[in-house]
């Protein structure tokens, strides 16, 4: 019996693997044509069917812009850091489009994603993780526009790596060590308040002298700076949580006093470490690595980023018993996990544990110093 071919104009609906539902009509030659969107729920995937054969709607065909095309304008309308914003271009240049730019939305598949990612350099896993991480940016945009039906970037873990080493934090000999061989001393400071205080670099090259309240004991982090290509650009700190008042130890005090007395232009708006030519230019980061490099080097600690210094002050905030929520606001962060990355062990904070080990070998406990009693 020979199959009755439905009427021009009916339709039916499904649901897409992505969880979108799709309308599809019946055209007058009777092949099945799919709407040029898709829909969150099934009632307006029918309405629309309902819309378009009562002649309300027009059939347009989908727009299917290359992914050049669109990552162009998905660059163009984010609101990105300037630093972000010129990483993207950086990405999207030499790692994304110059193999898959070419391509419509439609025709990049989970198949040609596998290809590309297998054709970027495995030996350079963290820039290979973000340009994977871009591309499945763009093109979770591209579906939530309804310009394909499900994004094609399925590779798991492909956005993350893992790192190589854990970062050993410094010892406080060690801090004490770097700032002590820090030549000239005017950027002795910086290290202290890498350290003690937990900064980021655009943080703490960004300090003024307005920044800074001595009597109370307290810097404020209110801005910091980025350098993309020649330019600095001053802004927000990383993160809206970066905004922040942050206490001063006290043992550091007298020397961040006397920075600001031997070292910094009395105006308010005066750079604590500003660039060695020029009071009013910030610290190029490849002129701190001429001063830091030999000094962490005759400090026994060549492997020790700047970066670390951060990790080191954060992780001895947290061997006082700070809480989680206490090491957030200190450092900025806006996220629990991004907290938590920094609670490493502190060599010290392990001897005290091995000791009270052999108390209970010894049948005598002795209690670890604690920045406060817990039951």
């Amino acid at each position: 019996m020979a199959r009755r071919r439905r009427p021009a104009g009916a339709g039916r609906v499904r649901v897409l693997p992505s969880g979108r539902w799709q309308a599809r009509y019946i055209d007058s030659l009777g092949r099945l044509v799919a709407a040029p969107e898709t829909f969150a729920a099934k009632i307006d995937a029918e309405g629309w069917l309902k819309r378009h054969a009562e002649g309300e709607v027009t059939t347009a065909k989908r727009p299917d812009p290359t992914l050049t095309d669109f990552a162009e304008r998905w660059l163009v309308t984010r609101e990105l850091k300037p630093r972000t914003r010129a990483e993207y271009r950086i990405l999207l240049d030499r790692r994304v489009l110059p193999a898959l730019g070419g391509y419509r939305l439609t025709g990049i598949s989970i198949e040609r994603v596998h290809d590309w990612y297998d054709s970027l350099d495995p030996a350079k896993p963290t820039q290979r993780a973000h340009a994977y991480a871009l591309l499945r940016t763009v093109m979770m945009s591209a579906w939530r526009r309804g310009l394909i039906e499900a994004n094609p970037c399925r590779i798991e873990g492909a956005g993350s790596t893992k790192r190589k080493s854990k970062t050993k934090v410094a010892t406080v000999a060690e801090v004490e060590a770097i700032a002590d061989a820090i030549r000239p001393e005017r950027y002795r400071a910086m290290v202290l308040l890498a350290a003690w205080c937990a900064l980021r670099y655009g943080e703490v090259t960004e300090l003024r002298r307005s920044d800074v309240d001595i009597p109370a004991g307290v810097l404020h982090v209110r801005r910091g700076v980025v350098r993309v290509g020649p330019d600095y650009v001053v802004g927000d700190p990383k993160s809206d949580a970066g905004i922040r008042t942050v206490a001063i130890p006290p043992h550091i005090l007298p020397a961040i006093a006397e920075h600001l007395a031997d070292h910094v232009a009395k105006d308010p708006g005066a750079l604590l470490f500003p660039a060695a030519g020029d009071p009013a230019k910030h610290l190029a980061p490849s002129t701190w690595c001429k001063v830091y490099y030999p000094a962490r080097l005759a400090a026994g600690r060549p492997d020790l980023r700047f970066h670390d210094l951060r990790h080191t002050g954060l992780t001895l905030a947290a061997a006082t018993g700070a809480t989680l929520a206490d090491l957030m606001a200190r450092a900025g962060h806006s996220t629990a996990s991004a907290a938590l990355g920094y609670q490493h062990s502190v060599a010290d904070r392990d001897q005290a544990i091995a000791q009270a080990l052999s108390g209970f070998a010894a049948g005598k406990v002795i209690p670890l110093k604690r920045h406060k009693a817990t039951r």
